[in-house]
């Protein structure tokens, strides 16, 4: 049964009755808390009479609890069996709006555009453009002014969608619902719930609407959020008698917001967004994402104190050369200095980039909810998978079972079809099994198959095609009840002589039991109990066995050897194996069965042995190819699977978790072996096993400790309620979308929209794609700041004997930070895959954002191209000309500045046109880019793009009048062009031979490790 969560006891009463309870009573009863909660239904029935304490909020609009629910449903235009229309929904969506609250939090625009000037970076902006201003450099400091605004109105643009995009995948990722809609049940957001909708209830589900109860089977539902109520309500679908009752004694309604402890139900929406009861006190109840800072984050705030350390070593060195005589030159020519340090544009980049790569999970189906888990992507060493659902289809289908007294039989016909034949293995004289023909104990096995179940089969009214409601693995065995004429309407069902059975309580499945149990009624069989489980669960449970018309006592060790042969001969089919059994139940006095008659404990003893049955999961076709994919990316897969031993290792050979040959022993191991293993004994282990089976909660808890004790980065999936701590415990927890609990979902960092295990492979090459991409553009980004400041350093020992002459200006400096720069590193930030992105391991703690390598690579092409751009400076001012250095030239320009102006020229274009080439350098840091092979591979257009513009406003500020002399203080060149077309050569000779150097000196085991986080 796997992933179900499955329901509590249930009772199914004769009629409605009008029902109220008082404040005092609630307080009266056992201590234990479930006790306590069926009591106050007990109480509810007995009593009728209203409390006199109203206190509590009184609804707007129609009582809905005092009327029954066919009269809500008339109202709301709906209907119980097949809910809303789709051709209403959008004429209701117009009237009620989303369900969704307003003023949620969401993006505050203020505080983002506030967030651009808070920073280090900045800072430094604003000490530049004040010390202008303070010296009456105008133009400077205006500029100065519209490149910071800039900086920040682009920052804010930028982190203004990245967060509307993380908004936008919370509500994607937000609690959904399982409604009715046309007699089909299917998942929609909650936002999307408008009144009228049939809403399915299940154990873990966060109510996403107020709602009447149409259907309930023992639903708790926790209500402190709304009410302070400290234990869950027991909810009920009998109509209350009067309209004045507090929130907490509505027992037929329930909330937004609030959660499912146990149990299941259905219910119509009656109220949604701000109607709602919590919408009345606008309280924000559900998980809105972790806001604390990245790692990466955390690593950008260091790096901006390294570089602010840096800033002013520079200042200090800038004083320190004209022996802190400061006037206004050498101020200038300090903020100059300290602004080269700083990349002011990289944040932006970094954020813009998240966001893309944010976005293209999201196209992948996978929603993150969380940005620290896109940032672990690339480091996972270890992925915890389930099976079902996960690396199969979750499309089940019976195709086999074995009873007792017959031996083995296979069932024909594949999907949700209800036709096909059953047959027997071995004997018989070949013809099929019908209802007819069967003996009692088969009957008795496919009754129990289709009472011990609650999903069901249904006929589409238009195509006729056959599908389910409900969990797969009880689909398959009801439309295998189907496909012998004993389907669950035809038992239930008047017209059938074997109908008329009615469910009288229901236990749920329990993954610490791993079993579920119904009592029905039937007025020809009487009282019968059905079970069905893991088969060790079942066993424990039995004391005879159903042969053909007759039943034999039996015991423990007799019937375990007589049946776990044939668990194990369906197991290595890959069939999901399951046991069924039944009891009659006898009463005193003819006594009417209720809810409370029995305990689940009384129920499942001396249970009578059925058969066995196989059911059928086939593997995703490309889960195969996703492992393996894992497995030459370094990631080790584990399968965590509450399925048998053997079924678990047959699906795991198939998809290739294990090898598919030869003695895997050491590598499969079920729970209950791994859960006795203390820490000591699992750390000793050389490898932790790849398969564990029959697994539970605990155990997966266990399997992550295990591997974080061992320095491994682990992501586990799940989809119950209890999947929550291991969700959690992990260092990603990935959330099932379709079949997963909205509980596993808030605990969850990623949500997987489609469930399938490939998109989770996809997730991790998608965030090792994203930090390579930031790993590349802050090499390019920080080199570049380097290369401005080596000549500013360099050039204090170019002065006259009064003053420092910039080799750069303030604004140069800024347009090439900022205007220039940013494009290119961009597009590295949109880079495409390495096509050897999953051939190389995990990255390690020792490959951060500023590992050693990318550190050496900063230095070196900063200094590089730095001092590539000086010598082409000094031939201008020493080579070309006579050396003079005119007469306040860093202020405004006089003939005396020419000669400066014109090698300013000649550094800024050499500068410019070595950053946006220096970004093609930066597609890779390890392989050659410059090369006909780099040159034609995969094209990153983004940069050509990045390129155009660069070069046009290159030229523009360079050759504009006014612009240039000005604002930028240099002139227009010609023939130093030939000079820059040389520094091209020099710099791509230089850039692959430092590579050339790298991969031949100081070889890394994988060729991305520089490029990595």
């Amino acid at each position: 049964m796997g992933h179900q969560e499955k329901t509590a006891v249930t009772t199914k009463n004769e009629s409605e009755k009008r029902i109220n309870v008082t404040h005092e009573e609630r307080a009266k009863g056992s201590s234990s808390p479930e006790k306590k909660s069926l009591l106050r239904s007990v109480l509810m029935r007995k009593k009728n009479y209203v409390s006199k304490d109203q206190s509590g909020p009184v609804t707007e609009g129609p009582p809905y609890h005092t009327m029954d629910a066919a009269k809500v449903a008339e109202i709301l235009h709906s209907d119980l069996q097949d809910g809303l229309s789709e051709s209403v929904l959008e004429a209701k969506r117009l009237e009620f709006g989303y369900n969704e609250m307003e003023g949620d939090g969401g993006v505050n625009p203020v505080k983002l555009m506030m967030k651009q000037f808070l920073n280090v970076m900045v800072l430094i902006l604003v000490i530049a453009m004040a010390v202008s201003f303070a010296f009456k450099d105008w133009v400077e400091g205006g500029v100065i002014a519209f490149i910071m605004l800039l900086n920040a109105g682009i920052g804010f643009m930028q982190e203004y969608k990245a967060e509307k995009t993380m908004e936008s995948l919370r509500q994607m990722a937000s609690p959904t619902a399982e409604v009715i809609r046309d007699g089909h049940q299917k998942t929609v957001a909650t936002r999307d719930l408008v009144p009228g909708d049939v809403i399915i209830l299940k154990n873990g589900d966060v109510v996403g609407a107020d709602c009447r109860v149409i259907e309930s089977f023992n639903m708790d539902i926790d209500e402190a959020l709304l009410t302070g109520e400290s234990l869950p309500v027991n909810k009920m679908s009998e109509t209350l008698d009067t309209a004045d009752v507090p929130l907490g004694d509505r027992l037929n309604m329930t909330y937004s917001s609030t959660t499912l402890c146990k149990g299941r139900g259905k219910a119509i929406v009656t109220s949604t967004g701000m109607q709602t009861e919590i919408g009345k006190i606008a309280k924000r109840l559900l998980d809105s994402g972790d806001n604390s800072r990245t790692p990466l984050q955390k690593s950008l705030d260091r790096m901006a104190l390294t570089l602010l350390a840096i800033a002013i070593i520079a200042l200090i060195i800038v004083f320190a050369v004209v022996k802190f005589q400061i006037d206004d030159q050498v101020a200038l020519y300090a903020i100059s200095t300290a602004i080269a340090v700083i990349p002011e544009g990289l944040i932006a980049v970094v954020t813009l980039t998240q966001a893309f790569g944010v976005n293209a999970m999201a196209r992948a189906n996978a929603l993150v909810r969380r940005l620290v888990a896109l940032e672990n992507l690339g480091s996972v060493t270890n992925i915890c998978s389930d099976k079902t659902g996960t690396l199969t289809q979750s499309k089940m289908v019976l195709t086999r079972f074995w009873r007792p007294d017959a031996g083995f039989f296979k069932v024909s016909g594949l999907g949700f079809t209800i036709e096909g034949e059953v047959h027997m293995e071995n004997g018989g004289d070949g013809a099929a099994i019908t209802r007819n023909t069967m003996n009692n104990g088969l009957r008795e096995l496919v009754r129990s198959a289709a009472l011990c179940n609650m999903s069901e089969v249904r006929q589409d009214k238009e195509t006729n095609e056959w599908y389910g409601i409900g969990d797969p693995t009880e689909i398959a065995l009801q439309v295998f009840a189907h496909k012998m004429k004993m389907g669950k309407p035809t038992l239930t069902g008047h017209e059938d002589a074997e109908g008329g059975w009615q469910l009288i309580s229901e236990y749920p499945f329990d993954s610490t039991v791993k079993r579920m149990s119904v009592i029905c009624e039937s007025a020809s069989e009487g009282n019968v109990a059905f079970l069905k489980g893991a088969t060790e669960r079942v066993l424990e449970c039995c004391t005879s066995v159903q042969l053909g018309d007759r039943i034999a006592p039996i015991s423990q060790e007799e019937l375990a050897d007589a049946v776990l042969p044939n668990v194990e001969e369906l197991a290595k089919g890959g069939l999901r194996v399951l046991s069924l059994a039944a009891k009659r139940i006898s009463t005193k006095n003819g006594e009417k069965l209720t809810f409370g008659s029995f305990t689940r404990e009384q129920v499942e003893q001396d249970m009578v042995f059925l058969g066995l049955v196989g059911i059928y999961d086939p593997p995703r076709a490309e889960s195969k190819d996703a492992v393996e994919k894992c497995h030459r990316a370094g990631i080790t897969v584990h399968m965590l699977t509450g399925d048998h031993i053997a079924t678990a290792t047959a699906i795991a050979r198939e998809v290739s978790i294990i090898p598919k040959d030869g003695n895997v022993d050491h590598l499969v191991m079920s729970a209950q072996s791994f859960d006795k293993l203390s820490e000591e004994a699992i750390d000793a282990l050389p490898d932790l096993p790849l398969v564990v089976a029959r697994c539970s909660p605990d155990t997966k808890v266990k399997m992550i400790e295990a591997l974080h004790r061992r320095k491994k980065i682990s992501g586990m999936t799940g989809d119950g309620v209890n999947d929550s701590p291991s969700l959690k415990e992990s260092d990603i927890g990935i959330a099932m979308g379709q079949g997963g609990s909205d509980v596993a979902k808030q605990a969850a960092d990623i949500i997987l929209v489609d469930d399938n295990f490939a998109t989770i492979v996809s997730a991790i090459q998608e965030g090792r794609r994203v930090f390579a991409n930031i790993s590349k553009f802050t090499v390019h980004m920080v080199s570049v700041n380097v290369a401005e400041l080596t000549p500013l350093l360099l050039c204090l020992a170019f002065r006259t004997s009064t003053e420092i002459v910039f080799p750069l200006s303030p604004i140069q400096i800024l347009f090439n930070n900022l205007i220039t720069s940013a494009p290119p590193a961009m597009a590295l930030g949109l880079e495409h895959v390495h096509p050897d992105q999953m051939t190389v391991p995990p990255r390690t703690d020792k490959e951060s954002l500023f590992c050693y390598r990318n550190i050496i690579d900063i230095l070196y092409y900063g200094v590089m191209m730095g001092l590539i751009c000086l010598c082409n400076y000094v031939v201008v001012i020493y080579g070309y000309g006579d050396g003079d250095l005119g007469v306040n030239c860093n202020k405004e320009f006089n003939d005396t500045c020419k000669l400066v102006y014109r090698a300013r020229g000649a550094l800024f274009v050499t500068m410019t046109v070595l950053l946006l080439l220096h970004a093609h350098t930066c597609r890779d840091l390890v392989n050659p880019t410059w090369t006909y092979r780099g040159l034609t591979q995969k094209q990153n257009y983004y940069m050509y793009y990045s390129w155009l513009f660069g070069f046009g406003i290159m030229f523009i500020v360079l050759y504009v009048p006014v612009v240039n002399t000005t604002v930028f203080k240099h002139s227009g060149i010609g023939w130093e062009w030939g000079m820059v077309a040389a520094s091209v050569i020099v710099y791509i000779i230089l850039a692959e031979t430092w590579k050339f150097m790298k991969r031949r000196y100081f070889p890394v085991h994988h060729p991305l490790s520089s490029s990595k986080l």
